[in-house]
């Protein structure tokens, strides 16, 4: 079965991405329990790459544009660090976010790194080429993966592999009002809107410590975990404000991010935001989450954030602000001005085009026990070198706790202050969940 295809308007964009961006890759970070043996890893591996189109593709360019093609994509192999290596799993992903795919050879890597303090414990770290995953799925293939070392391992008879058949690009599966002439004009209707919006509000981001062209910016991250007593505690308090969970971490963030903005010289901030969202739910056909593809958009929006106002006051506007963007297409319409938007960036590189970003991708829904294997955590960062001075949150909650990793662009923003300001939101975090007065701003001054 060929997977073989021309890239669509967001598959592309990724390639360009990863070309002139200094990457766009996904990571994905398994802590798991067990002695892996890399040759059994390195034969699960085998099998879910034959299994999934898109692993066994390579991106190559004809005269008529880019194609993925699985013909003479080279078989993923497993990179093992050796565990009296000093480097941490932090500093494998922030290599991994940083190292640009050679996409007409393969599309994604694998490394197995032991934890020094204890080698019962591993991590497994992937790296995906934007163009064929997103966040959801990119977690949903560890599960697969752990799925078939067990069997591997346990002498399993193995059944035939089937392959999964190869998606179409996500402009395909749109629904049908957001297509054609009605979806063109909406498009140009949304993009109308963002310059209108950008010249009201003029938004703000942090300031950038250090310029540097586009070509030479990096990513770097920090991690946090909030335990599953606060984590619940937070889930429960959002449901009882009636907000989501997503919408109440962006208040959070924009919050703190305008409290050291404007260090008490003002009261208010116009910010510019993004907020990644899973189309499968509403595509006009069932997509399962185990098939690999880019099936992400995302949401722009601008607020202005009063920071004597209750975070639930602010994520409540979040909230309502996404439900009528969602509501009038929008996460499809932004499809179509992907590309325009990102071109953007490029032509205007000191202009502030994100103030933070959010990706929640929630609950994670797999298996934590595979037979001699246990899956203890599991979390995802997305590279995010390309809008200096913006803060990308990549949220995911496994086992009852929340893996928060914090993705920011050096050299704008300096370590110390983007450590300050994820302090500050974690502080937030615990705050809400221990006082049931409203915050207003009174915190981590």
């Amino acid at each position: 079965m060929s997977g073989d295809r021309k890239l669509g308007q967001l598959e592309q964009m990724t390639e360009f991405m990863n070309v002139c961006a200094n990457t766009w890759n996904i990571v994905t970070i398994s802590r798991i329990r067990g002695n892996i043996q890399p040759a059994i890893l390195q034969k699960a591996l085998d099998i879910v790459q034959y299994r999934h189109p898109r692993l066994k593709s390579r991106i190559v360019r004809r005269k008529d544009g880019l194609y993925f093609q699985t013909q003479g994509t080279q078989e993923v192999s497993l990179q093992v660090l050796d565990s009296s290596v000093s480097e941490s799993w932090e500093e494998v992903v922030q290599n991994q976010m940083n190292q640009k795919f050679e996409s007409d050879r393969c599309l994604w890597r694998v490394v197995l790194l032991a934890d020094h303090n204890d080698p019962q414990s591993n991590y497994l770290i992937t790296t995906l080429h934007h163009a064929i995953a997103d966040a959801l799925s990119s977690v949903q293939l560890h599960g697969e993966i752990c799925q078939r070392y067990h069997q591997i391992f346990s002498g399993e008879t193995i059944e035939p592999i089937t392959e999964l058949r190869s998606l179409p690009p996500v402009e395909q599966l749109i629904p049908k009002s957001a297509k054609g002439w009605r979806g063109q004009l909406n498009s140009i209707i949304l993009l109308l809107r963002i310059v209108w919006q950008k010249i009201w509000y003029r938004p703000q981001a942090l300031k950038n410590q250090k310029y540097a062209p586009i070509s030479g910016r990096s990513s770097a991250m920090i991690s946090r975990q909030i335990n599953p007593e606060v984590t619940q505690k937070f889930i429960q308090r959002c449901h009882q404000e009636k907000i989501t969970v997503n919408s109440a971490l962006s208040a959070i963030i924009a919050h703190t991010i305008a409290k050291e903005i404007t260090k008490g010289k003002s009261n208010k901030l116009n910010i510019v935001y993004l907020v990644f969202m899973d189309t499968r739910r509403h595509l006009h056909q069932k997509i399962s989450h185990e098939n690999l593809n880019f099936l992400a958009t995302t949401n722009m929006g601008f607020s202005q954030i009063n920071i004597h106002e209750s975070i639930w006051k602010i994520a409540n506007d979040f909230k309502k602000h996404l439900d009528t963007s969602i509501k009038r297409g929008d996460m499809f319409n932004i499809i179509k001005l992907a590309q325009l938007l990102i071109d953007f960036c490029f032509i205007f590189p000191r202009d502030i085009s994100v103030t933070f970003s959010i990706s929640n991708i929630g609950q994670v829904d797999i298996p934590q026990n595979y037979g001699e294997l246990e899956l203890e955590e599991i979390s995802f960062a997305a590279s995010s070198a390309l809008y200096a001075g913006a803060l990308a949150t990549n949220v995911a909650t496994f086992a009852g706790k929340m893996r928060l990793n914090f993705v920011i662009s050096q050299p704008a923003t300096s370590w110390e202050i983007a450590e300050k300001l994820v302090n500050n939101i974690i502080s937030h975090i615990h705050y809400l969940t221990s006082n049931t007065m409203q915050l207003r701003g009174n915190i981590n001054e």
